[in-house]
């Protein structure tokens, strides 16, 4: 059976230096600010935008909500962002989408000032990031956490490796893909419309499943060995639990593809804890960049 990688454990090691660090940046004045915006009263993004605002609490960030009308207009989020990027206290803007129809996400997410961007969308830092500027680049979060679960296993010298990344997204997949060509995969990016899907997935070294369907990558689709990492979560029916009730999984067979995979992460528990754990990590390293003092590696 593969060894489980352990995602829970990962963040909590993440947050860990993300708390001290911002102790020590406490101690010479500097006090990392995290603003998460959301517009309207979605109740999953309330969820998500609730947990980001604990964790950066809890890791002694200042942290603010701005939690808006669903009737705001275009105009006024602008303002509200402009207002932030000038604030010297905030050190990362995160913008909860989706975002209501009416109001252009793409323009909301340009509008936040690169080097606030922690959630890594600004066309600035992902052109940085697709020309191997990773140093100074804010990474997505989940492909930022997928590639530490990553090196977890395989240590950070990836050179050699084949990597097959099914998804081609801009927030997970294309992202992703850049990661492990900066760290000397040898990379494919697979989607709906790649020949052979499983044959390719057999040639894997490293697997990224971050496509949105639930248990699409079968167990054979494994090769012997590979590190599988299942970033998809989809909830799908369970009357064995009762009527109406249901379960979590992942884009991978995680029971038969644990049998040949080396490594694997698990849905829940796996990359999902990552990606609030690397919000506040580039928090941080936005802070640390802004008062011209060397950032944590993580």
């Amino acid at each position: 059976m593969a060894e489980i990688i352990d995602g829970k454990q990962v963040a909590q090691d993440v947050i860990a230096i993300v708390t001290n660090s911002s102790a020590e940046l406490k101690a010479k004045g500097v006090v990392p600010g995290l603003a998460v915006v959301m517009v309207g009263e979605d109740p999953a993004s309330q969820v998500y935008v609730a947990s980001k605002s604990r964790k950066a609490k809890e890791c002694g960030f200042h942290s603010v909500q701005h939690t808006l009308p669903a009737e705001t207009s275009q105009g006024m989020l602008l303002a509200l962002i402009a207002e932030l990027n000038a604030d010297p206290a905030i050190h990362g803007i995160l913008v909860q989408l989706p975002l209501p129809d009416r109001i252009d996400s793409g323009a909301v997410i340009q509008a936040i000032a690169p080097d606030k961007d922690v959630d890594g969308f600004h066309f600035i830092n992902v052109g940085k990031l697709g020309t191997g500027e990773t140093a100074t680049a804010f990474v997505p979060c989940t492909p930022a956490g997928s590639l530490l679960l990553i090196e977890r296993v395989r240590g950070r010298d990836l050179s050699g490796l084949n990597a097959v990344v099914v998804g081609r997204s801009n927030i997970v997949g294309k992202p992703m893909a850049n990661l492990l060509l900066a760290a000397n995969c040898t990379v494919t990016i697979a989607h709906s419309r790649t020949k052979d899907l499983r044959a390719l997935c057999r040639t894997a070294d490293i697997l990224v499943a971050a496509v949105g369907r639930p248990e699409m990558v079968k167990g054979d689709w494994i090769k012997d060995g590979a590190t599988v990492v299942d970033v998809g979560i989809n909830r799908v029916p369970a009357p064995e639990k009762g009527d109406g009730k249901s379960r979590l999984v992942g884009d991978v067979d995680y029971k038969h593809a644990a049998e040949r995979a080396g490594a694997i992460t698990p849905v829940p528990g796996g990359v999902g804890p990552m990606t609030i754990a690397m919000l506040m990590a580039n928090t941080l390293v936005s802070a640390c960049r802004m008062a011209r003092i060397e950032p944590p590696k993580f």
